[in-house]
């Protein structure tokens, strides 16, 4: 069987074809890359993803009716813009690693007005104390874990006293298409009084404001 056109003006429009498909999918990402790149940015901006298609993540989106499940803030660490994030631990991601990563490479910037520098110093300071924290599976409220929003909250709150979102329990969430899940994560437990804050509630403070 003959894969390739036998002459050469069918080789060459193979060829053609072949690499416009190729310009088209790296525009796609680069375009995406690059827009971001040359848009306003500063310390402390929030973005938003929504993370590839995976149980976890899916059921996030599933309990919080959200595209968004996953957030993080960008600082400028070693030089280069970086996303300060908890995702297995708390720790830094290069944008670019970042952004490539997301569903579909999308991604929301949001911000909070008028930060001056010294507030923007302060949020880079909080972070430290957080990294290297294991990712919190349970979604509890305490310090010892640490999940995405619960990061960014965190953060917010004890440096600036600015908080991001709302608390919710479990139970006032879509839970219930997922409850083998959440008893599986949970011992067989279904902790609905257990408060949470999630990405979509940062996303929708009324304290930011959407830059990208």
């Amino acid at each position: 069987m003959k894969v390739f056109p036998p002459t050469f003006l069918g080789k060459l429009r193979l060829s053609i074809l072949l690499v416009l498909l190729l310009v088209v999918a790296i525009t796609y990402r680069v375009d995406v890359h690059a827009s971001y790149a040359l848009a306003d940015k500063q310390e402390g901006d929030i973005l938003f993803q929504t993370l590839p298609h995976g149980q976890l993540a899916d059921e996030i989106g599933n309990i919080t009716q959200s595209e968004w499940t996953h957030c993080g803030i960008l600082v400028r660490e070693n030089d280069q813009w970086q996303v300060a994030e908890a995702i297995g631990d708390v720790h830094y991601t290069p944008l670019h690693l970042w952004i490539g990563r997301g569903r579909s490479i999308k991604v929301a910037a949001l911000r909070v007005p008028n930060l001056n520098e010294e507030q923007r110093g302060k949020i880079t300071a909080e972070i430290k104390k957080f990294l290297n924290k294991p990712y919190d599976y349970h979604y509890a409220p305490d310090d010892t874990e640490i999940y995405c929003s619960e990061l960014v909250y965190k953060v917010y709150n004890h440096a600036l006293g600015i908080q991001l979102g709302q608390w919710q329990k479990l139970g006032d969430l879509n839970w219930k298409p997922s409850e083998s899940f959440i008893r599986g994560m949970e011992n067989g437990q279904l902790p609905l009084d257990r408060e949470m804050i999630t990405p979509v509630s940062v996303f929708k403070s009324d304290k930011l404001k959407r830059v990208f």
